[in-house]
């Protein structure tokens, strides 16, 4: 279920450019600049992961990483043209969701936004605890 939705707002967001993984790590670094183990963290991927899909954006320029107070911190800062990006790509991803309400249903889409949380607030014990 989860791939089939990011395959509709990927196909949504290629119009800006965008995946659905850049759109979401942009808009967390819209709000605030954050070091890296904080925004892998909010976005529950290893720091690895997060810096594969970084790549791409800082090659784009839409993302600066910054050293933080300690000299092996680094933080992620979003660009004037990131900015621009993440203002270009809104209404791709309104429209993803537009598209999902008017299929589902929007009972059906707030129920599983609500089976996704309650799932993830259940799981993250396991994930912290580090079980295999």
């Amino acid at each position: 279920m989860t791939r089939t939705v990011t395959r509709l707002y990927d196909q949504h967001l290629a119009v800006a450019g965008l995946k659905t993984t850049q759109y979401s790590l942009l808009m967390y670094v819209k709000h605030e600049a954050l070091p890296v183990t904080r925004l892998a963290a909010l976005l529950g991927v290893e720091r690895t992961t997060l810096s594969r899909n970084l790549k791409p954006l800082l090659a784009a320029g839409w993302v600066t990483l910054q050293p933080g107070t300690d000299p092996r911190q680094r933080i992620v800062t979003i660009s004037a043209a990131g900015g621009a990006k993440v203002r270009a790509a809104r209404a791709a991803w309104r429209r993803a969701q537009a598209e999902l309400e008017q299929t589902l249903g929007a009972e059906a889409v707030q129920a599983l936004h609500g089976q996704i949380e309650l799932s993830m607030a259940r799981l993250a014990p396991l994930l912290e605890a580090g079980a295999p």
